[in-house]
């Protein structure tokens, strides 16, 4: 003969065995699709927001974009989640390698006399050379391997003048080029592989470049020492690519900091899916539902 509070104190435990099972299985449920959205997010497809207006007027300040990022293969994230510590990430094969012409998303490398990456933030920019390629700008105009570089639809100035060749901008890539935004080049993008000269002349212009390659430089007794070896010649441990603004005069691009790791591209934007004013704050709705372009939701990205 049961004893009361025995089964009570059975049903208690049925209750609590049924709870923690319960929970198990809402946080499986929570994990499957943090997992989910973390693959996604890594091999497929990402959002991004348009921060500037360095690209005006294919993409606008304010257009929320669809960036596909297994075109030419994803990766693991770059930094450990909800942080912006950087770790080791791994790339898949992709469907097709990055073309001249391309929109593209990357993973920006830094100022010109930054040797250390800095936190990840996403740039887009069109791509205008790849590895090995020599490319020139000659009042304004493009060249690629001695051909014109075909305008893109969009491309745009914001100055009726031209700086002149001859008349260096200090802050130019590479450092005491002698180049402006205008009349830039020639010089080959760097291909993995490639030899560069190096002498204690121009190794001013390279430092940073091979010090983020991981590489250490001095000059000394007018020799220059690579890892503690005399060196004439640098080889190039990556491939690179030259990336521009569509705005010309408005953008901070490869003119400026330099090259872009091959490795580092994310993707490339396909549609806009939504754009609206990012100056305005989210606290503001009604003037933030005011500022929604819906002309520029739906536009394909070319």
């Amino acid at each position: 003969m049961q004893k009361k509070g025995e089964n009570t104190s059975l049903k208690s435990g049925s209750v609590g065995q049924g709870l923690k099972s319960q929970l198990a299985a809402f946080f499986k449920e929570i994990l499957f699709v943090l997992g989910t959205v973390l693959l996604i997010n890594s091999f497929v497809m990402a959002s991004f927001e348009v921060p500037s207006g360095s690209m005006e007027d294919t993409v606008m300040v304010g257009d929320r974009l669809f960036v596909n990022k297994f075109i030419y293969g994803g990766s693991t994230p770059y930094t450990l989640p909800i942080t912006s510590i950087r770790v080791p990430h791994i790339r898949v094969p992709g469907f097709r390698a990055v073309a001249r012409g391309d929109v593209i998303v990357f993973d920006w490398p830094g100022n010109r006399d930054q040797i250390e990456k800095p936190e990840q933030t996403w740039y887009v920019k069109r791509c205008i050379a790849l590895p090995g390629d020599t490319l020139q700008i000659i009042d304004r105009v493009v060249y690629v391997n001695g051909q014109v570089f075909p305008n893109p639809p969009h491309l745009k100035f914001l100055r009726n003048w031209t700086e002149p060749a001859g008349y260096p901008n200090p802050d130019i890539f590479p450092k005491g080029s002698g180049f402006n935004e205008d009349n830039y080049g020639p010089f080959v993008v760097p291909r993995k592989g490639d030899n560069l000269s190096i002498s204690p002349e121009n190794v001013g212009a390279w430092e940073v470049f091979i010090l983020r390659e991981g590489h250490m430089v001095e000059v000394h007794k007018g020799r220059v020492w690579i890892d503690g070896h005399e060196a004439t010649k640098y080889i190039m441990a990556r491939d690179y690519i030259f990336a521009v603004g569509d705005n010309r005069d408005n953008s901070l691009d490869s003119r400026f900091w330099g090259f872009v790791p091959l490795e580092d591209v994310i993707g490339t934007p396909m549609v806009v899916f939504w754009s609206w004013n990012p100056q305005i704050p989210l606290y503001n709705l009604i003037d933030k539902i005011r500022s929604i372009n819906p002309a520029r939701i739906g536009t394909i990205i070319r």
